[in-house]
């Protein structure tokens, strides 16, 4: 045979033998017993009023409506009314001052589960022997008329206040008076009344948690069916704005694939076209193309679910040459400049810069047709500027008007690799945008330690 063991970890401070999960669940559950009974036993907690808002209350008039709030006060207070007088009436007493103890013990308890609910079980429990013996009946014990029917009251009241473990730790504290106070005090008493308050107050505290736990269960499905309702109208509204970018790819395509074949056509339509013609026409097509592959492969993640994304690589920084072509031929003088030792950057950053300043040279075109703009690159130790700034516009061009937009998306991009961006006029009446995209030094490869 062969013994498995297990090795446990010996507390700090000394050669204490190690728990075992007996010792720890019983610890468990006196920590549960001082959470729930002892600790803040008499912390003041109001009964709250009752939600008016439910089937049966909507009915009541309005005036009545904001009463009918106090309706658990109201039953409580009946109930300790009706306790001190099964007290007054069952207990055997001659009147008097022993009278007198007798119901004001059954009495306080049961009010005070209006405002310190684990406080009033404690005081039902103390005030169970005072009152049997001023009780002056002696056929039931350990508990009076009066104390049963208290009791019983305030371990229904507290556990309908409190969680279920609560309800079961009040009732286990019972139990355990009622059977010392049996074993040890039982002696000359014709009769026990603790087994059937234990079989009552167990049937009512079980009807009680069944409550609970099916109005918890009912809170969190209504919550879940609050947030389900909320991500189906988060989804509904995507839907909806993927369907308005699948129309959009279907009309700018369209309108763009015209343009391209319009661009190309125009020049066989003139008899010998001078050069300058040929090749505006020639950089309309070229830019309508281009423009219809970024629009064909940005727009087209939307077109099916299995979309795949293009094995074209994505444009960087080396390709701004010809960014700047294009830009001359639209009408543009710009010119780059660039400082600094020329390095290969991670490919959001060289993305980012190179749609960066293609938004900002557009938004020059737009915005101050006929003016000049400067594009200058700097490489710095930990990072990337940009600044990209153009002249006022020249006034024999309308300027087109914009959304903002481009800015916006600039923003985004430079947020999203924790940069910094500048965009602002110039004094002369220009646009300038400086940017910084900070770039991690790349870690050195460590060498292995033998």
């Amino acid at each position: 045979m062969t013994e498995t063991t297990q090795t446990h970890t010996t507390p700090p401070g000394g050669g204490a033998q190690p728990r075992s999960p007996e010792f720890r669940l019983a610890l468990d559950a006196l920590r549960g017993l001082r959470q729930d009974l002892i600790d803040d036993a008499f912390a003041y907690r109001p009964l709250p009023r009752m939600r008016v808002d439910g089937p049966l209350t909507r009915l009541l008039p309005q005036r009545l409506r904001e009463y009918a709030g106090w309706t658990p006060h109201v039953l409580v207070v009946v109930a300790a009314l009706l306790s001190m007088s099964i007290a007054a009436m069952a207990d055997g007493s001659d009147g008097g001052f022993d009278e007198l103890v007798t119901t004001t013990l059954v009495l306080c308890p049961v009010l005070l589960t209006l405002v310190r609910p684990v406080g009033a079980f404690w005081l039902s429990l103390a005030a169970t022997p005072v009152t049997s013996i001023f009780a002056g009946f002696w056929s039931d014990w350990p508990w009076s008329t009066g104390s049963f029917a208290c009791h019983l009251v305030v371990l229904t009241v507290v556990a309908m206040r409190t969680r279920p473990r609560t309800a079961a730790w009040m009732w286990a504290l019972t139990a355990a008076y009622g059977i010392v106070v049996e074993t040890m005090l039982g002696g000359g008493h014709y009769a026990s009344n603790t087994a059937p308050l234990l079989v009552v107050s167990a049937m009512a505290l079980l009807t009680v948690t069944v409550f609970q736990v099916r109005s918890t269960a009912k809170q969190e499905v209504t919550a879940q069916q609050t947030v389900t309702a909320h991500e189906r109208s988060k989804r509904t509204l995507l839907e909806e704005r993927t369907t308005i970018a699948r129309e959009l790819h279907d009309v700018v395509a369209h309108h763009m694939s015209v343009v391209a074949i319009q661009a190309e056509a125009a020049p066989y339509r003139v008899e010998n076209p001078p050069p300058e013609l040929e090749y505006a026409f020639a950089v309309i097509r070229e830019n309508a193309v281009i423009a219809l592959s970024e629009l064909r492969r940005v727009l087209g993640v939307v077109r099916a679910e299995d979309y795949e994304a293009p094995d074209a690589p994505q444009p960087t920084l080396a390709d701004l040459d010809r960014l700047l072509e294009n830009v001359r031929g639209a009408g543009l003088a710009v010119d780059k400049t660039v400082t600094g030792a020329v390095r290969e950057l991670p490919q959001g950053v060289e993305l980012s810069a190179y749609r960066i300043v293609q938004e900002a040279l557009s938004n020059s075109l737009r915005h101050a047709p006929g003016a000049a703009a400067k594009v200058e690159i700097g490489y710095v130790l930990g990072g990337l500027g940009l600044r990209i700034v153009n002249g006022p516009a020249t006034g024999l061009v309308k300027p087109s008007p914009g959304a903002g937009h481009g800015i916006t998306g600039m923003r985004e991009r430079v947020s999203m690799l924790d940069g910094e961006m500048t965009a602002a006029t110039t004094d002369d009446g220009g646009y300038e945008v400086t940017v910084f995209l900070p770039v991690p030094a790349a870690t050195a490869p460590t060498e292995d330690s033998a």
